[in-house]
């Protein structure tokens, strides 16, 4: 069992386990249930129990009586396989899992949650998916996506691709919302996709009234199916339950640690938004990918030791001078205003270009772009070899820096590179109108 400390010692003391019937007597109220498991960081204090209600509830183990009413055995989901046949007349979208659960088969009866990894368990989740297409799915890692990191980029760039080589007209990604954007920016630099690639996530998972997952998940398989041939994220655009955007994965950030339309297009407008399963673009000026325009291509060679460091009054030129002696290959600088450091950085800056190492400044404003001929700090950047990133947001910066070294060690190839738009990151022009989210819907 999950319980640890003065709980488990508590329940083994009366030769309880998980998924027996008790009675817990505290003070003047009885509670009669089966014993629940509890997450493996819980605390060590109460133990929970799923009374006849349906409701599950928490005790404090001190001070309480316990009595064994009957042995049972730990809740388990145990489903058959769903008989579902192909429909040749719709698409085929291919639904894979990082660990970041859209949808979850829940059993009201036990408590039981049972993340929806399979295409079977994203069908008894959603079954309205059926309406939409072929759906398959599987799990090609189980994280929590703050622990993501660059070799996972990997590996889920792999997985994509081979169901795109199997035949799936579009793939859906189940990713943790919480770096979602790095894995968009990931995606979109080593894929080259003639099929739509959707990322999406819940704000709150599926056993709650407020959950985002549904809509999210349909509308995702929506633009599976559509032409646009890019890697996007898809999620709420509203607080309500009746819309969601498609951003660009270049162009897109969280911004609200709990608000379910937390991601925005910044520098940009969404690329599309789907409402009632009909999929609209925004602007009929901003071009995309359509599908069929590419043959599917790998780049995935990366270069896992970029620096990524954030400039702020009192910065010491040791955060710099310790990427450099522990041989970071690359930095990327998060700037005030314009794309500003202190001038005592400099040295610092100029050290790196000496090596060979390339820095490049973004902006922590998010919306406008770096610009570093304006004042003199800025110059001086520049003669120290920085690299302005245009209106290239710090993230998705990062990610590039990290992917164009790993197609080149030259750091003239690198600063190539990083200045040329590939995947719409860059915008030769950003419009103020955006700030505000004037996106002409």
């Amino acid at each position: 069992m999950s319980y640890r400390g003065r709980a488990k010692q508590f329940l083994e003391s009366q030769n309880i386990s998980i998924g027996d019937m008790i009675s817990i007597k505290k003070e003047t109220v009885k509670y009669r249930g089966m014993l629940l498991d509890r997450a493996e960081d819980a605390d060590q204090l109460h133990i929970v129990l799923k009374m006849d209600s349906g409701y599950n509830v928490g005790i404090a183990i001190d001070g309480a009586e316990v009595e064994l009413i009957d042995k049972g055995e730990k809740p388990e989901i145990n489903l058959p396989p769903l008989d579902i046949q192909r429909d040749p007349e719709k698409k085929d979208v291919s639904i894979i899992s990082t660990g970041g659960t859209v949808a979850s088969v829940i059993d009201y009866k036990t408590g039981a949650v049972h993340p929806a990894f399979t295409a079977d368990d994203l069908l008894r989740a959603t079954p309205e998916l059926l309406d939409e297409a072929n759906i398959s799915g599987k799990a090609i890692m189980n994280i929590l996506s703050e622990n993501m990191k660059p070799e996972f980029w990997v590996q889920a760039a792999q997985s994509v691709a081979d169901e795109i080589s199997g035949g799936a007209d579009g793939v859906v990604v189940a990713h943790g919302t919480d770096t979602m954007h790095y894995t968009a920016a990931a995606l979109s630099f080593i894929l080259e996709t003639p099929v739509p690639i959707v990322l999406t996530g819940a704000q709150r998972s599926s056993d709650r009234p407020s959950s985002d997952a549904f809509l999210n998940l349909m509308s995702s398989v929506a633009i599976a199916k559509s032409d646009i041939a890019e890697v996007t994220v898809c999620m709420h655009s509203t607080e309500n339950d009746n819309q969601a955007h498609i951003h660009r994965g270049t162009r897109v950030r969280k911004m609200h640690t709990s608000r379910r339309d937390t991601f925005n297009s910044i520098n940009s407008p969404p690329l599309a938004r789907v409402k009632e399963g009909k999929v609209k673009i925004i602007d009929k000026n901003f071009h995309y990918h359509k599908r069929g325009e590419c043959q599917l291509e790998v780049n995935d060679s990366l270069e896992e030791k970029v620096g990524f460091i954030k400039s702020y009054p009192g910065i010491t030129t040791e955060l710099l001078d310790y990427h450099i002696d522990k041989g970071y290959k690359g930095l990327l600088i998060e700037g005030t205003g314009l794309g500003h450091c202190p001038d005592h950085l400099i040295p610092s800056l100029q050290r790196a270009a000496d090596e060979k190492i390339p820095v490049v400044m973004t902006s922590q404003c998010l919306y406008g772009r770096t610009n570093l001929n304006v004042y003199s700090t800025g110059r001086k950047l520049l003669t120290a070899g920085v690299i302005p990133a245009g209106d290239m947001l710090p993230e998705v910066a990062y990610v590039k820096l990290v992917w164009a070294l790993g197609q080149t060690s030259q750091r003239e190839e690198v600063k190539k590179i990083m200045q040329t738009n590939l995947k719409g990151e860059i915008n030769e022009k950003s419009s103020s109108k955006y700030f505000l989210r004037d996106y002409g819907e």
